[in-house]
């Protein structure tokens, strides 16, 4: 529907087009999640790496029951700036896809393939009627057969596969820097350095092990997401 704003014209309707050729409601979408805490993969030639910030909006909230770095499946691992209800609805369907490949295939899914599935759900949010798009970018890690994979699905369902991005606040400036620094050589070990590194330049206050998280996958095959006193030790050698 339209309704007059400022002496103008603009539309509201979810899936219609504005006369730019724009749909002003996924442009909202994007605007959520670049005003999410940032969030970065790095795929080494090893492994991959997921690191974001946590910000806690209160001392009185419980830290173990909000995470920005989750488990899809063993061998996957996912991330995410943007609005955290769209996140954890993405990720329950995420892990039934997850849980439906293996049970009929007897094999973990591919990064590949699990990207496509959520982002079609995500694509399908920007046509639908009576629903609105998610606000949310999303981060997949995984290792295949043929190596390590990194993936993000922004909200206009795209994806991509990436060898280091980043999405959230400054997301641009986090992609310049790892344009700079990334190499196609880089170990794993050398990753989580770097993550950490783009993390601390970003942050806004005094980064610790508490409000940061950090994920990784290596050639074992399985996602998991570091301790607090392991994400102290690499700050302490970043120091």
């Amino acid at each position: 529907y339209q309704r007059r704003v400022h002496g103008r014209m603009e539309n509201y309707g979810l899936t219609t087009f504005s006369r730019q050729g724009k749909l002003d409601q996924l442009d909202y979408a994007l605007e959520a999640m670049m005003r999410g805490e940032s969030s970065i993969g790095i795929c080494a030639k090893n492994g991959v790496v997921l690191a974001s910030e946590k910000k806690i909006t209160s001392v009185l909230i419980d830290e173990e029951s909000f995470r920005k770095i989750e488990l899809l499946g063993v061998a996957k691992g996912i991330s995410f700036s943007g609005l955290s209800t769209d996140f954890r609805a993405l990720l329950l369907k995420g892990r039934k896809e997850y849980q439906r490949f293996d049970s009929i295939y007897k094999t973990p899914v591919t990064t590949q393939r699990i990207s496509e599935k959520m982002s079609k759900v995500i694509q399908e949010a920007t046509q639908s009627g009576g629903i609105r798009p998610f606000g949310v970018s999303l981060l997949i890690a995984g290792y295949d057969h043929d190596g390590p994979h990194l993936y993000q699905i922004d909200p206009t369902g795209a994806y991509f596969g990436w060898k280091a991005t980043a999405i959230g606040k400054n997301m641009v400036g986090l992609k310049n820097f790892l344009e700079k620094r990334y190499s196609d050589n880089i170990e794993l070990e050398d990753a989580i350095h770097l993550a950490i590194l783009m993390l601390r330049e970003n942050y806004e206050g005094e980064m610790n092990e508490l409000n940061i998280e950090i994920g990784v996958i290596g050639e074992d095959k399985r996602f998991r997401i570091l301790t607090p006193t392991e994400i102290k030790d690499y700050l302490k050698e970043a120091d």
